[in-house]
Parts: structure tokens; C-alpha cells; sequence
């Protein structure tokens, strides 16, 4: 595909952006509405290559929705799996792993492009809450939290109004109130049911600067003092019924992580987060492997097992190769270009290109799938694609630059008539037409 499929990619999202709410679906609801932070990667690439201040626009405005909404966090930090709405306000209240990683790289990228602290705050405080709540003490990360507490989901979240006055007091309590839009009768209606809860959901209707403005404070006082509060009921929200913690070490998720944290190494000078990113890598390469060097999928309790898939082999790829760029460690670059052969070797289709799910001396199965489609995750396919192309630049072996092209070509006419479902293989076509720096 030429950069003509860009352009169509990008004409789709200029169609569907919602222009008062922000973020992409099909009018008049557009919900319910997920992250997609892939979309974001790509259009700040069609921003970059085209100079398109709509494109730009698209990504800040939506980036800032979401974490001004109730589908973030507010009190904790992390994002929550969708919003069941079209304003970013209730969302669907479990957390996984995936959304925090590629969240993270998404609002990284943004601060990249813009300068804006904002982006990079977002993407700290995703770190705070993994690194917190989801880190195995060992270095990698746990894969999920679930929706529900006390058999109803979303109760860890949610406030009542005279709870907010009772932990903060009256002065503070009511500032706090204000600001996230904490009502005496609820905030906010069950999408499904229709009905109108008396919690509430805090979420921001401003950014920190519009709001110090308002209150006639400086942004750094007002954030201060927010995250003295915020703190106060974070520790009393501890002591609640947890949502169950799904504790599995997955292979692929830890891969997102480990590129999210390098990036953020790179891209805010923070040798923290690369190190935090090296233990994670670190104990997936020794513990996630069999005795012939291959991935395993999933790690609990002291049992590593489950043959990995391609996901598992194109994620750790992404995140040893964003890994090696964060530390010239050249040890990471070795273990990138491993997992690249052993792709080569056993999950490639030879005949039409692209790469399998499964390994060909694994499981017998009727048919061995290929899939390109870059949903909620995206698909092994595409990340193989475009850290091959990045790996192939850093170690100048142009093989690695052919199986690239070979697996994009592959899926050529799925990627042509419908472009912006493959966001994240359209940033391997990006990188293909753009011009790279080694």
C-alpha cells in the first residue's frame, strides 16, 4: 500500500470524530467509545508527514477527554477498560494492562509532538498506578483488575457526596466537589438500565489550567492541593473491598509495558522508567522460556507454560527493540533479533506471507490462522511488521525489511478497502514512505 491508504485511514477518522465529546464512533450516539490509542500513534504520524493541524487537533482534544472523564481513574490513576458513553463519564470499570501500555505510549507520543506537560503527566500517573498496583515484586506485571467489588461492578470507584465532606472536611470537601463535579444526588446514569445512580463518578469538565484559572489560583497551587485530597481519599479508599486482581504474567501485555516504559525513559530523560522497563524484560527472557529458547505464554505462582503465540513473540520484539533504543544495552538487541528468527522459522507462512498465530511444531489445528486486524489490542501481525522494519534500520540486516514488506503486502487489499481498521500495520506503511534517521 502507497501513502494514498494513509490519507483514506485519515479521511474515516475525520469523518467519525466526534466533534463536540471528541474521540470516534458512528453519530449521532458515538458510543459506546473505547481508547483506540493506536489511532492516536497514527494520526500524530499523518500530523507529522502532512503537517494536518485537524489531525493534531483530533489526538490532544481526544486524549484530554479521556483523561478528563470518569473512564479515568481519577482518584487512583489508570484508565478503565471503555466508556459506555458518548461523554467519557461511565465506563466499563476494569482495568487491563494492555490500555495502560499502549494509553501510556499514546500520551508520550503526544507530549513528543506538542510540548504540552499534560500528555506527559497522563502518562506518569498511568505509571504510578501500574508500577503501585500491578507490579510483581519481581519486575513485571500483573495482567488485569476486574470490574466488579462486592458483586457489583464499578463499587470500589464511586463516591457519595457527604462521604467526600466527611473524609476532606467542609472547606476542602467542597472544593474537591466542585472541581470533579461530585453531586448530593449522583453524578451519573446506568447505561444499560437507564437508571440514575446516587454515587458519583469524579471526572473534570476543565483542564487543571482552565480550572486554576477559574478559581483564581496558580495551576501548580491548584494541582498541589488537589493532590493532597486526592491522596486522603485514596488512602480511605484502600480500605474498601478490593476488585479481584488477575495476577497472571502474560508474555505479550508485559511486552507493551516494557515499550511503554522505555519510551517514557526516552522521551522524559527518566533512567527510572527504563530500569523499571530492563527488570520486567529481564525476567521475562529468563523466566518465560523453555530449554530451547522459546517464549512461553503465561507465568503464576512459580509456573511458567502455554506455548506462545505470535503476539507474545511480536509484543517482546516492540518492547526489546524501544528497550534497546532507551539503553544500548546490546544484549536487548540480541534477544530482539532471536525473537525475530525464531518468527522467520516457525510462525511464518512461506507461501502468502505474513505470520501464523500459532508455531508450525506446535498443536495440530485445523486451520492456522492470520490476523491483521488491529482492534482493542493490535495484531500480531502488524507489531511484527513495523519493529521488524525498526530492527532491520538498527542492525542493517535487510531481511528483516523484507519479511516486513512481505507480511504488509500480505494483507494489502483487507488493508486498502478498509484502512482505518489497521492503524498500527499503517504505521509500519508510514514508516516505509517516511524518511528515518539512524
Amino acid at each position: 500500500p502507497g501513502v494514498d491508504v494513509l490519507d483514506k485511514a485519515f479521511a474515516y477518522f475525520e469523518e467519525t470524530f466526534d466533534g463536540d465529546f471528541a474521540g470516534f464512533g458512528a453519530a449521532p450516539r458515538f458510543a459506546p467509545k473505547f481508547p483506540g490509542p493506536h489511532d492516536y500513534s497514527l494520526l500524530l504520524r499523518h500530523w507529522k508527514r502532512t503537517g494536518s493541524e485537524k489531525a493534531l487537533d483530533m489526538v490532544t482534544r481526544s486524549l484530554k477527554a479521556m483523561r478528563l472523564g470518569g473512564m479515568y481513574d481519577q482518584v487512583g490513576f489508570g484508565t478503565h477498560r471503555y466508556s459506555t458513553d458518548r461523554e467519557w463519564l461511565v465506563p466499563h470499570f476494569e482495568k487491563m494492562l494492555y490500555d495502560q501500555a499502549l494509553l501510556a505510549i499514546a500520551n508520550i507520543e503526544a507530549y513528543q509532538a506538542t510540548g504540552d506537560s499534560f500528555f506527559r503527566s497522563t502518562a506518569e500517573e498511568i505509571f504510578t498506578y501500574v508500577l503501585r498496583d500491578m507490579q510483581d515484586p519481581r519486575g513485571a506485571v500483573d495482567c488485569a483488575e476486574d470490574a466488579d467489588s462486592e458483586g457489583e461492578e464499578g463499587k470500589f470507584y464511586v463516591w457519595n457526596h457527604a462521604e467526600i465532606l466527611e473524609i476532606l472536611g467542609e472547606g476542602e470537601g467542597t472544593l474537591f466537589a466542585r472541581i470533579y463535579n461530585i453531586l448530593p444526588g449522583g453524578n451519573w446514569v446506568e447505561e444499560s438500565s437507564r437508571e440514575e445512580m446516587t454515587t458519583n463518578i469524579p471526572h473534570l469538565k476543565k483542564t487543571f489550567a482552565e480550572i486554576a484559572k477559574d478559581e483564581n489560583l496558580g495551576e501548580v497551587e491548584l494541582r498541589t492541593r488537589l493532590d493532597g485530597l486526592r491522596a486522603k481519599l485514596f488512602t480511605e479508599r484502600e480500605k474498601r473491598i478490593h476488585p479481584l486482581k488477575d495476577d497472571k504474567i502474560l508474555t505479550d501485555w508485559n511486552g507493551l509495558m516494557i515499550a511503554a516504559l522505555a519510551k517514557a525513559g526516552i522521551a522524559f530523560n527518566e533512567p527510572s522508567y527504563t530500569k523499571e522497563a530492563q527488570r520486567a524484560a529481564d525476567f521475562i527472557l529468563k523466566t518465560l522460556r523453555n530449554d530451547k529458547g522459546r517464549l512461553l505464554k503465561r507465568y503464576r505462582d512459580g509456573d511458567a507454560g502455554l506455548e506462545a503465540f505470535l503476539e507474545d513473540y511480536a509484543y517482546m520484539l516492540w518492547g526489546l527493540v524501544d528497550l534497546y533504543e532507551a539503553s544500548f544495552e546490546p544484549k536487548y538487541l540480541v534477544e530482539a533479533k532471536a525473537l525475530a528468527k525464531i518468527l522467520h522459522e516457525h510462525y511464518r507462512d512461506e507461501e502468502n506471507g505474513g505470520f501464523f498465530t500459532t508455531a508450525d511444531d506446535g498443536e495440530k489445528l485445523i486451520v492456522r490462522t492470520k490476523e491483521v486486524y488491529d482492534g482493542a489490542q493490535p495484531s500480531g501481525n502488524s507489531v511484527a511488521a513495523l519493529n521488524l522494519l525498526r530492527l532491520s534500520r538498527l542492525t542493517g540486516d535487510t531481511e528483516f525489511e523484507q519479511q516486513a514488506k512481505k507480511t504488509i503486502q500480505a494483507f494489502g487489499s483487507q488493508i486498502s478497502e478498509r484502512a482505518a481498521g489497521y492503524s498500527l500495520i499503517l504505521q509500519a506503511v508510514d514508516f516505509i514512505h517516511a524518511s528515518t534517521r539512524e
